[in-house]
């Protein structure tokens, strides 16, 4: 079977907590991804461990549990670590998926942060892609060195030929990370392609900033939404970006990289 567009989704996950904190939704975010049905899934702020909860509720660690309930499979890449656990990004896959590893962007103490690379060979594409799940600092400052660290990151592995997917959730409520990306890597933001802006993610009741991205290279965009309302409104304190992908017509037939 081949996959002529990628269903992608991009969800900062909230360690599966409601937005206030108040209650797990593992199991309606389970649902909720379920309905969706994703090729390929981003995740941010995945718990992959908290010993406290996981003896009290079911769902755990957090990237395992809804692989399972997609039938996908999991790589996860842990950021921050403390006694009573972890947490750190996920990406999951309908398809194969390569491990390729997790590189710590981290610029300071308290915001521990990584990139997970991973590749993808969907069904029928000459090409494999390569999928990068990020999650960048709250300052501005922050942000502009992990910018740096990404070029670099891009340029040193993965091959300029390659597609590519970056998404996750970028804190970028000035609009920087295009310059830096664009000029830098030669990637393009799904909703700036459609729709000519970003998508506004955050808070999920009543979205204002545009802090959720995904960053394409060497694909075309089918279409790309967010997805607003009830249940979505409720699971996390973000809303999810979907973007349906297809290769480029100078990609397709390409060799996949050896």
């Amino acid at each position: 079977m081949s996959a002529a567009v990628l269903k992608v989704v991009t969800l900062n996950l909230h360690k599966g907590m409601s937005p206030l904190n108040r209650r797990t939704q593992m199991h309606d975010i389970a649902a909720a991804l379920q309905q969706l049905a994703p090729d390929l899934l981003f995740l941010q702020e995945v718990q992959g461990r908290h010993l406290q909860r996981e003896r009290l509720q079911q769902g755990w660690p957090q990237q395992d549990f809804l692989a399972a309930a997609l039938a996908h499979s999991a790589r996860y890449g842990m950021n921050a670590s403390y006694e009573h656990g972890h947490h750190g990004n996920a990406v999951l896959s309908r398809y194969a998926q390569q491990w390729h590893g997790n590189h710590d962007i981290s610029v300071n103490r308290l915001e521990r942060r990584g990139i997970l690379h991973t590749v993808l060979q969907p069904p029928g594409w000459p090409q494999a892609v390569a999928c990068l799940c990020a999650h960048l600092n709250l300052r501005a400052r922050d942000r502009r060195r992990q910018y740096q660290a990404l070029q670099h990151y891009i340029r040193q592995h993965i091959p300029p030929q390659m597609p590519m997917i970056l998404a996750g959730d970028f804190n970028d409520w000035r609009s920087e990370a295009d310059a830096w990306l664009g000029h830098g890597c030669g990637l393009s933001e799904v909703f700036v392609s459609t729709h000519g802006r970003h998508a506004r993610s955050f808070p999920a009741r009543l979205p204002l900033l545009p802090l959720d991205r995904i960053y394409v290279r060497g694909l075309t965009v089918s279409y790309a939404r967010v997805c607003h309302g009830v249940p979505w409104s409720h699971l996390s304190d973000h809303l999810p970006l979907l973007a349906g992908l297809s290769l480029a017509p100078d990609q397709s037939g390409a060799a996949s990289p050896s």
